[in-house]
């Protein structure tokens, strides 16, 4: 492999000019994409196999006309303190207020809420439904306008009036000034670490192209795919990441070959060679993770994961064809200040710029310490890690709702008046899906449902049931006396679950019980259950992967271990934020809930990818040196020497790049930035910096070991480019500063 991308690399090159046409004419096709695309649809999250999705298909099979409306706005009325919507002036604004929408553009019906008894117990609270011809994305702006006029009108009047329902979402943007504050760190870092605004220039410019056309072809599938905006900002979050990283170490290892004396062409072909053979397998780690994700079986995360791993494809050719091709536009300008210095006048080869001889950099300094006191780093991070991950064992999964969302948005508030006026229950209501296709008596199955129904605990009421035209199917609604994220509502629709089956044993009938929180029930249950065998198949994967990479048994082993310590302390400091609210209010998190059920497995995927760039690329040097001869000690200081700053500098980046997310609307969104930017923090300067060098100088050489036979049978991918030490010329090069002895095992050579 070394072989094949040194050449792409020296073609790259050459022929820059063609390269960076081609990718500029690629770039244009997708802006014009994402241009002309029609936005996609925000679909609702389905779970095939599960009983509230077969309810829900039994229920579009069955009531079609039911099902095929659009979007729907609750208008929410509440009188004045001491007074009650059914005062008669209240009364009046009411009904003024939905006539002014009801024959309206788009609007299919508006209910009166005196006629269909939505008025609460008390009567201070009463709530009208509006349905739409049009789904949300697809209602225009006078039709939203309209009903926040209507809105408008009846606070007027002196009632209290929000609105909830799907009417008023709008799709995501994916910029945003948090994202641009998280860019705008990566820039910084990005100049401190290679020295030159082009080198850092470059970086981003590769990366941004990389993203652009990602997000082009996002938008222009989106319709066809059913591609929702998170499939976008997933995109975006990771194009930009990885991007900018996969640009990072390419030049940096540019640079490296450069001081050595190369000339430009072979420097670029030796480091794409090199640092690119490390970019494609930390690439095909990510691109596995995330397309495994599709084996959950909910389309939603499939998409996710296939968006994110289109994105890192992108990064990944970019990286390995246009940023070789913009060493040539640039020339020495990639340098750093020091090398250009060194420069002879009218000469494109450098002088070689030794190593200096006084005191040694941040990464050897910190190599060495960890090398005199392995057991105490290793108990220090682990102890500490394991200490952050402590609240991952109170984690709980769900589905975020209008109660996730900020008090000042009128959807939330709107749920608030719902629940003062009907109850915990009445937002998240239970559909209870009668088929009695194989009944030899409808009505008697139906009534024995309703008295069971009505007979547990923790049933607030029952509505009447409504049939089909073909009198085969009833649906009834189940309203629950508390929360629909509460554990008491679970446990209720268990319970349901329980008792139905005795009715279907002897009546013949088929009972399902759906609803928007029976759903979301379903699908954390059965995050929940695959969570185990996912994280299990990613492990095997890792250590499957890294032993041909690393030709080693027990690196791969320790590799994985660090990622579970790194994946638990990164879901215990979601349960922290999220669920126990601490520094929530940083973050503008003013609801504390459960975790969303899709980011452990989601961040499972990804943090996976991640954390396996960041074990390649500096164990890559370490293992480099260690094939020439260096001692295990040695190896270690020489891996943090090459590539500890650059590793560091990506990690920065890459946490910026996600924590940038944290200040969207969008609560998957906020979630996925907080549990990423924490697991990139501790995997790459816990485990990777600390935990990993520190298991490495206990093992010695015993970390390199690999039987006999499984040095056969594995292939050598040789991704440390020892085979183009064979193939191309050495160039002229001054040696390092010597290594003093290391305290850590026997020198072995």
């Amino acid at each position: 492999m070394a072989t094949i991308l040194y050449r792409i690399g020296r073609w790259a090159f050459r022929r820059r000019r063609l390269v960076g046409g081609l990718w500029l004419g690629v770039l244009v096709l997708a802006v014009a994409a994402v241009a002309m695309a029609p936005a996609g649809e925000e679909e609702d999250l389905s779970m095939p196999g599960t009983e509230s999705q077969k309810a829900f298909d039994l229920l579009d099979e069955r009531f079609p006309q039911s099902n095929s409306q659009g979007a729907e706005a609750r208008l929410v009325f509440q009188a004045p303190d001491g007074q009650r919507v059914t005062a008669r002036e209240h009364k009046a604004a009411v009904e003024d207020t939905l006539g002014s929408l009801d024959g309206g553009d788009q609007v299919a019906s508006t209910t009166d809420p005196y006629e269909t008894g939505a008025v609460s117990e008390d009567g201070t609270i009463a709530y009208s439904t509006v349905t739409y011809t049009a789904d949300a994305v697809d209602l225009t702006e006078p039709t939203k306008s309209a009903l926040e006029n209507a809105a408008s009108q009846a606070r007027n009047a002196g009632l209290t009036v929000e609105i909830g329902g799907s009417a008023l979402e709008s799709e995501e943007s994916p910029g945003g000034t948090t994202e641009l504050i998280g860019v705008a760190v990566a820039a910084v870092v990005l100049v401190i670490a290679l020295g030159s605004l082009v080198a850092a220039g470059l970086s981003l410019l590769t990366a941004f192209v990389g993203v652009a056309i990602a997000f082009g072809l996002v938008s222009a599938l989106a319709v066809p795919l059913g591609l929702t905006s998170t499939v976008a900002i997933l995109a975006l979050m990771l194009g930009l990441a990885v991007g900018i990283d996969y640009a990072l170490f390419i030049t940096s290892r540019f640079r490296d070959e450069r001081a050595q004396g190369r000339e430009p062409e072979e420097a670029a072909g030796r480091a794409v060679g090199t640092a690119g053979s490390a970019v494609v397998f930390a690439g095909a780690t990510v691109i596995i993770a995330l397309v495994g994700l599709g084996v959950v079986g909910i389309p939603e995360l499939t998409k996710m994961g296939m968006g994110g791993a289109g994105a890192v494809t992108l990064a990944v050719l970019v990286a390995l064809t246009l940023v070789p091709a913009l060493f040539g536009f640039f020339g020495r300008r990639v340098l750093s200040r020091r090398v250009r210095k060194a420069t002879r006048p009218g000469s494109e080869r450098p002088h070689l710029v030794p190593t200096a001889a006084g005191r040694p950099g941040l990464g050897t300094r910190w190599a060495r310490f960890v090398l005199r006191r392995p057991m105490g780093v290793l108990l220090i991070a682990v102890l500490g890690l394991s200490a952050v991950a402590l609240p991952a064992l109170s984690l709980e999964l769900g589905l975020p709702g209008d109660e996730s969302k900020s008090v000042e948005t009128t959807q939330r508030r709107a749920y608030d008046l719902l629940s003062e006026g009907f109850g915990p229950g009445f937002n998240g209501p239970l559909t209870v899906v009668v088929d009695t296709s194989e009944s030899a008596d409808t009505q008697a199955a139906t009534d024995q449902v309703v008295k069971t129904l009505r007979g547990l605990d923790g049933v607030a009421s029952v509505g009447d049931p409504v049939l089909n035209q073909a009198k085969d199917t009833a649906v009834l609604t189940a309203v629950p006396q508390t929360a629909p994220n509460s554990g008491e509502t679970k446990d209720l629709v268990h319970a349901i679950r329980g008792a139905v089956s005795g009715v279907e044993a002897d009546t013949g009938a088929g009972i399902l019980v759906t609803g928007k929180t029976a759903l979301n029930i379903d699908i954390s249950e059965a995050m929940s259950d695959a969570l185990i065998p996912y994280l299990t198949v990613v492990i095997g994967l890792a250590v499957l992967l890294l032993t041909v990479v690393f030709r080693s048994v027990l690196v791969p082993v320790k590799a994985a271990l660090g990622f579970l310590l790194s994946v638990g302390a990164a879901f215990g400091v979601l349960v922290a934020v999220f669920q126990w609210g601490w520094a929530a209010d940083l973050i503008g998190i003013e609801q504390t809930g459960p975790v969303m059920s899709l980011m452990p497995i989601l961040i499972i995927g990804i943090v996976f990818g991640l954390a396996m760039d960041y074990e390649v690329f500096l164990l890559t040097r370490m293992r480099e040196a260690y094939v020439h001869g260096a001692s295990p000690g040695e190896a270690i200081v020489n891996g943090f020497r090459h590539s500890g700053r650059v590793v560091a500098a990506a990690a920065i980046i890459m946490i910026s790049v996600f924590a940038g997310f944290i200040g969207m609307s969008n609560p998957t969104i906020q979630t996925m930035g907080v549990g990423l930017a924490a697991a990139v923090l501790f995997d790459a300067f816990v485990v990777r910096m600390a935990i990993a060098p520190a298991v490495l100088a206990l093992l010695g050489h015993r970390a390199w070991w690999l039987p006999r036979i499984l040095n056969r049978v594995l292939p050598n991918v040789d991704i440390e480019g020892e085979k183009l030490s064979r193939h191309v010329p050495a160039a002229v090069t001054v040696p390092d500063t010597a290594v003093p002895p290391l305290p850590v095992g026997r020198h072995r050579h």
